[in-house]
């Protein structure tokens, strides 16, 4: 049976393995599975094909949570919110567009939290609302 708790800690750590997943993938660092594949010297191929799919999987998972739990809807709007922090994050010169690489930094930790809200959303309405939101049925 699934866990009926949700707490902050449960979103804390549905935040952090988005946030792994997403910098581990992709970062303006050499360390990222990005940058370990792009340099093809025919070394470790089946590690990285293993990552790969490793990372992939994870993917998918976090993304069918947020296409089910928020639809295209409620993801256009947590995107939506994140572009606009962004903007005002700009606005207020916290942020400078001079910076990519600090933009890249801040894009990707948008994308993250937007999957950990995504994966999480079904927990917070019913917690919001005490409404469950039921796709699947248990026997």
């Amino acid at each position: 049976m699934a866990r009926t708790h949700f707490s902050s800690s449960s979103f804390l750590l549905r935040w952090a393995v988005a946030l792994v997943l997403v910098f581990a993938t992709f970062n303006p660092t050499d360390y990222s599975y990005f940058r370990w594949v792009a340099v093809w010297d025919g070394n470790n191929v089946p590690v990285k094909a293993l990552v790969g799919i490793a990372l992939l999987i994870v993917y998918v998972i976090y993304f069918r949570a947020t296409w089910r739990s928020i639809g295209p809807i409620g993801l256009t709007l947590a995107a939506a919110l994140m572009a606009v922090l962004v903007w005002v994050t700009i606005d207020f010169g916290l942020l400078d567009l001079n910076k990519p690489t600090i933009m890249t930094w801040v894009l990707l930790f948008a994308f993250g939290t937007i999957l950990a809200i995504g994966i999480s959303w079904s927990h917070i309405r019913r917690l919001v609302s005490g409404q469950a939101d039921m796709d699947d049925v248990e026997d």
